[in-house]
Parts: C-alpha cells; structure tokens; sequence
C-alpha cells in the first residue's frame, strides 16, 4: 500500500468529533456522513465496494455477506471502537483485509460510567431525579420513603478483568465494596494484591456469592449469554445486575422476568441485546424503577471519542505507510 500514489478513499460511516474529521481531511481522501443517519446494509456494500480504508462504527454490521460485496481497493477496517464483534473479522482476515480498533483510550470513562450505574441502582438516582420535575414530592422527606441500598462492604463480581474491570475495581475498592472477579485466567499476583481481588474458577460459585454483578467482558461466541437464566438464577434476590459490555452476554428476556418475579432486586443496563431496540418489558422495569437503562453511554466523554478518532488516523496512517498498525485485531485475539 506504500506505492499507492493517491490518497487513500476512506469511508466514515457515522459522525466522528469535529477535531478528528478535521484531520482527515488533511490526510485522506475522506467521505463522511455529515447526517449521522446509520447506513443500511445497501449503503455499506456500497462503501465496501468503493473504499480503501472503512471507518465502522458498533451501529454497523459488517458480515459475512457483506464482506463478500468488497471491491478489490479494501484493505482495512479501521474500527471506531474497542469491541468487534459486529464485524466478520476471521471473514476479512481470509479475504486480506486488516481490522483493527481503539484499545484502552475508553477504560477510564466506561469503568466510570459503570461505578455510576451501580450507584445509581443502588441508591434509586434515576427513579428519585424523577420526582421533583414530576412535582410528586408534597409530602416531603420521610424516614422510610425511597430506600436504596448501601454499597460500602458488599461484594461486587467483576466479569471479565481485562482493563475496565480492573479500572472498575479501584473504583470500587475506594466505595468500600468487596472485589471478585472471574476471568479466562487468573491476573497478575500484583494486581491482585493492589485491589484485594478474590479470583473464583467458577462462574456459578462467584455468582451465588456476590451482591452486585458487573460484565465487563468482550462479546464472543462463548460468552453469549454468559449470564443465561440458569446462571441470574444463581443470584440472592437482592442482587444488582450492571451491563456496560455487550448487550448479548445476558440473557435480556431472563433478566427482565426474574426482575419482575423478584428474584432479582434491579439492574443497570447500558447496552442491549437488540440495540437501538431495547425490550419492552425492559422499559416497562424502567419506569416502574426497577431498572436503569441508559443509551450506550459508556465512553461518551469528549476525551474519549477524541482519543479514539486519533487511534483510528495512526491505524490508517501507518498501514498506507506499508507499516503494521498497532491495534491490528489478530486471530489468536478471536
């Protein structure tokens, strides 16, 4: 790609900041999508056939299918975004097309974003923001009127202790809660010191044992409803379910009747199984306080997207330089 003369066409389906699309337009020849509107699978074959270098977002779906329609100009998907899962990654690998993404820029915000959720459901945040607006606060403060639960000395299982859990957990751990965590593997003896973590082999005996239960992990294959109804039924009827991850690593139907049974206290959802759909029974939950559900906030910082855009220009820079790019996604990371 270093003999390519001409800049290289590269394809942004949604809109970036303003200081990242401002830089592409130095470097590339870019097209943007200035209405942010999520392109349908048509205008995606389309960007496929035509581009160099695509720039998707977790709104895009990039499938097998899809992959199939890419002109011979495609060499990289430079996603905007940690996860990949919305991509066909081993299909663009066997076609020759690099994919690579955002590591790290986003733990902080995310980690921040989840110690918010548990605080939010712990303590009723969003169901008492409601009341005052709403003009339902005649009756004044009452000693035994919207109760929450107090988080300092509960346990707190971490699913998935790459760096938003880990960045959790200090979190957590300066709250006063309890850290366990179940991962593919134990973490460094080190960091386990550092945060007082408890590392449970089992799933399911982590799960029985904890008060609140936070995903943090990738959406793969075999984490796919990770959290299946057998697994949430685990859970003590107090517990506090919190999903900044992926939508699909819990069983979302499950969820919601267990909630509605009581057998689990509440939830805090910032992704969802179907997104932008998210279940009725879910939103219903919502409003009757028994759930908090935010629009895929989790690294909806200024930073955060500004850092990302500048991981997505490196990437591309250095793969039309002829160089690897440093967040190329591997087979082995499948």
């Amino acid at each position: 790609m270093s003999s390519l003369k001409r800049k290289p066409l590269v394809v942004v389906t949604r809109r970036l900041p303003e200081v990242v699309e401002a830089r592409m337009r130095e470097l590339f020849d870019i097209r943007l999508n200035p209405d942010d509107a999520p392109m349908g699978s048509e205008a995606l074959a389309a960007a496929l056939r035509e581009a160099d270098v695509l720039v998707p977002t977790v709104t895009d779906r990039i499938d097998s299918g899809l992959l199939a329609q890419a002109g011979p100009n495609l060499r990289l998907i430079a996603n905007f975004g940690n996860g990949v899962d919305h991509i066909d990654v081993a299909g663009a690998l066997e076609r020759g097309i690099t994919v690579t993404n955002t590591p790290g820029v986003l733990t902080e915000d995310t980690a921040d974003m989840t110690m918010a959720l548990i605080l939010a459901v712990a303590r009723r945040v969003a169901e008492g923001a409601r009341i005052i607006p709403d003009d339902n606060w005649d009756a004044g403060w009452s000693p035994t009127w919207m109760l929450g639960r107090r988080i300092t000395g509960k346990r707190l299982g971490i699913v998935g202790m790459g760096r938003i859990g880990q960045a959790l957990a200090r979190r957590a751990k300066a709250f006063g809660l309890q850290i366990h965590y179940h991962n593919r593997r134990k973490v460094p003896v080190q960091i386990e010191r550092e945060l007082d973590a408890t590392y449970w082999e089992s799933l399911d005996q982590m799960l029985a044992r904890v008060d609140i239960v936070s995903v943090n992990c990738p959406h793969t294959p075999a984490t796919y409803h990770l959290l299946s109804a057998r697994r949430l039924k685990l859970l003590k009827p107090e517990a506090i379910v919190v999903n900044t991850a992926r939508g699909e690593v819990i069983d979302e139907n499950a969820l919601a009747r267990l909630i509605e049974a009581g057998e689990i206290s509440a939830a805090g959802l910032d992704v969802f199984e179907q997104e932008p759909a998210v279940s009725p029974r879910l939103v219903k939950l919502a409003r009757s306080g028994k759930v908090v559900l935010l629009p895929h906030m989790g690294s909806a910082t200024h930073e955060s997207r500004t850092d990302m855009g500048e991981k997505v220009i490196i990437n591309i820079k250095t793969f039309m330089d002829g160089h690897r790019p440093p967040d190329r996604i591997l087979p082995s990371m499948l």
